[in-house]
């Protein structure tokens, strides 16, 4: 049998574009009654930069997700229109901080504080929010200093300052 619009293989199926549509709209209403967040998990991404020791150029992220230049020890995050530099490293004995997607959020490996995509801790031992680099945008490219970062608790202007906004 031939499927048009108004014909569906199996009783409630929309595979229609606009019964796509419907469904994926009732989706994100139902998500947001519930209390659930509507976006998806930021993409985790290898990046490298390029340039001097003391700076790394890289290029503007296209869309939300998490960056990490693994050999700078680098994270570039671009989220809710806003680009910020991070040590890969937790500012509480400074192991390493991972990407645990489906939660939306970094977590240290050691102790498990967590923090928002934005740097800003919200759990466990760390005292205070992820460093961010100094950073400033040049064309298409986010130039990142990896020798001035900003701890939110010495600086707490320097540290929210140190964004792209876009």
């Amino acid at each position: 049998m031939h499927n048009t619009d108004d014909e569906n293989e199996c009783p409630g199926a929309a595979t229609t574009r606009r019964g796509f549509l419907q469904a994926g709209g009732c989706l994100v209403l139902a998500m947001a009654a519930l209390g659930l967040p509507a976006t998806a998990a930021l993409p985790l991404l290898p990046t490298s930069g390029s340039g001097a020791a003391n700076e790394h150029q890289y290029p503007l992220p296209e869309g939300d997700s998490v960056n990490i230049d693994r050999q700078a020890q680098v994270i570039l995050v671009r989220f809710q229109n806003s680009v910020f530099a991070f040590a890969l490293s937790c500012p509480h004995e400074n192991a390493a901080v991972k990407w645990v997607a489906k939660d939306h959020r970094f977590q240290c490996t050691k102790h498990d504080s967590q923090y928002q995509p934005n740097g800003l801790h919200t759990s466990g031992r760390a005292t205070r929010n992820l460093d961010r680099f100094a950073v400033r945008r040049e064309g298409s490219s986010v130039v990142v200093d990896l020798q001035h970062w900003f701890q939110s608790d010495k600086d707490p202007s320097g540290w929210a300052a140190a964004a792209i906004q876009l």
